[in-house]
């Protein structure tokens, strides 16, 4: 009787650490953050065309931003951040040519499960 129960004590055991992993797993995965970002954090380019962030899921189109500010805070880019057909983990926004300065990336993403992350990060025109 003694090894029937260690038999149940071990499959409770397992059957508890899978719970836990797909409860990490789908906790984790109810979020997107960035993956790729064009131009990079912390980098110096000249005037990029568009801005473009890669995320490590599908975006919801229509809750998705992704802004461009200058060093005195006002918004540099004049259309709208678009998410890629063809790609849904892809956002981007054209900008129009930037001086030389630093600029701010403002992104908002909205899982297509309808959880948000934010952030931003940092560039400079030469």
């Amino acid at each position: 009787m003694k090894a029937h129960g260690n038999v149940c004590r071990q499959l409770a055991k397992k059957c508890l650490a899978s719970v836990a992993a797909l409860c990490l797993a789908s906790a984790a995965s109810a979020h997107v953050f960035p993956q790729k970002q064009e131009p990079g954090a912390g980098t110096t380019v000249a005037s990029p065309e568009r801005i473009k962030i890669a995320f490590d899921g599908q975006l919801e189109p229509s809750f998705s931003t992704l802004t461009v500010t200058d060093t005195s805070g006002k918004q540099v880019n004049t259309v709208k951040a678009a998410v890629d057909a063809q790609q849904p983990t892809v956002i981007s926004v054209p900008l129009p040519s930037l001086s030389a300065g630093h600029y701010t990336v403002h992104w908002a993403a909205v899982a297509s499960d309808g959880h948000r992350t934010h952030g931003d990060y940092s560039f400079d025109v030469k």
